[in-house]
């Protein structure tokens, strides 16, 4: 049975979008403290500040990208995320939430950005449509599919479980699904791609059939 959400905003992510995303830490780098030099960066690249994530980019794929560094160009310790998606939940353990907008503000935020679109109500498989069609995204970019898939909750607040899938480059743990939002009131969600370097954890863990050393390894490289 489908599990609602009040809303679910989204702009559909592209192989280009992942590959952008990937190439980052190997560009040239681009010197933070040099803000002449990140500004030119950022319109050659046709991207803009954001700040639907904290100090963030709008790329010019149109989504929201948001790194741990300053400049998130050629940096190849830095942490980064892709925002194509955001999900206001439904907490059905709180009699007060089910039927609340008091975040819909927040969502329409969202929904102006150029390119993004709005579903009011939706529900968890709408969400994880939007996951699916993103996955497909990341195997055209990188040419495989997941090593790994992850049906959990784990990594939000509130909200249904929606599927977790994992890439890695040589460098990189690439991470599609669900994230809390941190900004209003913690109660949001990404749906995000992360790229972060594979030294943030040990090795991927074997499949087992507890499930928990996988959310663990997930968490640890997307909790920043």
């Amino acid at each position: 049975m489908p599990i609602p959400v009040h809303a679910l905003v989204h702009r559909p992510l592209t192989a280009e979008a992942v590959a952008e995303l990937v190439a980052l830490p190997y560009v040239p780098p681009v010197d933070e403290d040099d803000d002449a030099a990140v500004e030119a960066e950022l319109r050659r690249r046709g991207w803009q500040w954001e700040d639907l994530v904290c100090e963030s980019f709008r790329t010019g794929h149109g989504h929201v990208l948001c790194s741990d560094a300053f400049s998130p160009f050629g940096e190849l310790k830095a942490r980064a995320f892709l925002v194509f998606g955001e999900m206001y939940p439904v907490d059905p353990d709180d009699e007060s939430m089910v039927n609340g907008t008091w975040l819909n503000g927040y969502m329409e935020g969202w929904e102006q950005v150029p390119g993004w679109h709005g579903l009011r109500p939706a529900t968890d498989q709408d969400c994880e449509a939007v996951l699916a069609q993103a996955a497909g995204a990341v195997t055209e970019a990188l040419g495989a599919a997941p090593e790994r898939t992850l049906v959990s909750a784990h990594t939000t607040s509130h909200g249904p479980a929606l599927t977790h899938r994992v890439w890695r480059t040589p460098t990189h743990a690439l991470i599609l699904g669900p994230s809390a939002d941190e900004g209003p009131y913690g109660y949001l969600t990404h749906l995000q791609l992360s790229s972060t370097p594979l030294s943030c954890a040990p090795d991927l863990p074997p499949a087992t059939v507890d499930d928990q050393p996988l959310a663990d390894w997930i968490t640890a490289h997307t909790d920043w």
